[in-house]
């Protein structure tokens, strides 16, 4: 099985080291290919894959092509790919907003997997969800599955709406997380704690939380009420969020990024 990653950068590299990292391929089977010269000269020194600038010396022979550019470059890239590329090869597409159909159109290709990844994939905590043109058999969906678990978790979904779905969960959430972060550590400095004090502060909070989510089988809003007692003071902070609405303010943001996922498709 070899391996071609698109596009060097912070998805494209993720997902290239993750990779190389497992046992599932070696530095002859795992290629990358960018076309800035300085990352082809940095990537170069890496032992763990091969590194090439020029698409003809290593798309034709790949068995799976990760394309990880950007969704605005897809359209020269495509142009330039097509006539190199064979209807054996497997293509999983790490872009956002950008259809399997609108892939298989420009690129002239069968065999399409769309993934919706996400950043913590480059701590190996990423979560991606995929799903395949009909093209694609049950044993090439579980290759690509057990390379795309090499950063993280994946989630196989029916159609492409969930896709665009995940985007607004999983592939924006991140940042939803590092807002709500921000503004914990900018209230914990306005109560007078160093810069120091409260990133421990927000952060080991935040990760005692998830790991009691995930080692447990209750809801958080289980863990609300066995948190917030009447009358104190987690409860004031509870109501003062209730009061300000923010519960749909956070729903009403994972449907806007879902929403764009869904332009994004179309203007393609």
């Amino acid at each position: 099985m070899r391996v071609l990653v698109i596009g060097a950068g912070n998805m494209g590299l993720t997902y290239a080291e993750g990779m190389a990292e497992s046992p599932l391929l070696s530095k002859h089977n795992l290629r990358i290919y960018d076309t800035d010269p300085k990352k082809i000269e940095s990537l170069s020194k890496d032992t763990r894959f091969n590194v090439f600038d020029n698409l003809e010396d290593c798309l034709p022979k790949a068995d799976i092509v990760f394309i990880a550019v950007k969704p605005y470059h897809s359209d020269g890239l495509f142009e330039e790919m097509k006539l190199m590329i064979n209807d054996s090869q497997i293509f999983v597409s790490l872009m956002a907003g950008v259809t399997i159909d609108t892939i298989q159109q420009k690129l002239n290709a069968k065999k399409v997997i769309r993934t919706m990844p996400n950043l913590p994939a480059q701590v190996g905590k990423g979560v991606t969800s995929y799903t395949e043109s009909s093209d694609v058999s049950k044993v090439e969906m579980l290759m690509v599955r057990n390379l795309l678990d090499t950063t993280g978790t994946s989630i196989h979904v029916n159609t492409e709406k969930f896709i665009d779905a995940s985007t607004g969960i999983s592939g924006s959430g991140p940042a939803y997380v590092f807002y709500f972060m921000q503004s914990m550590l900018e209230a914990a400095q306005k109560m007078g704690f160093s810069d120091y004090d409260s990133k421990i502060l927000v952060s080991s909070t935040f990760e005692g939380a998830i790991e009691l989510f995930n080692q447990n089988s209750i809801s958080p809003k289980s863990w609300i009420e066995k948190v917030a007692s009447k009358g104190g003071t987690t409860q004031a902070a509870i109501d003062s969020m209730d009061d300000n609405n923010v519960k749909q303010l956070i729903q009403d943001a994972a449907y806007a990024a879902f929403d764009r996922a869904v332009e994004l498709g179309k203007e393609k």
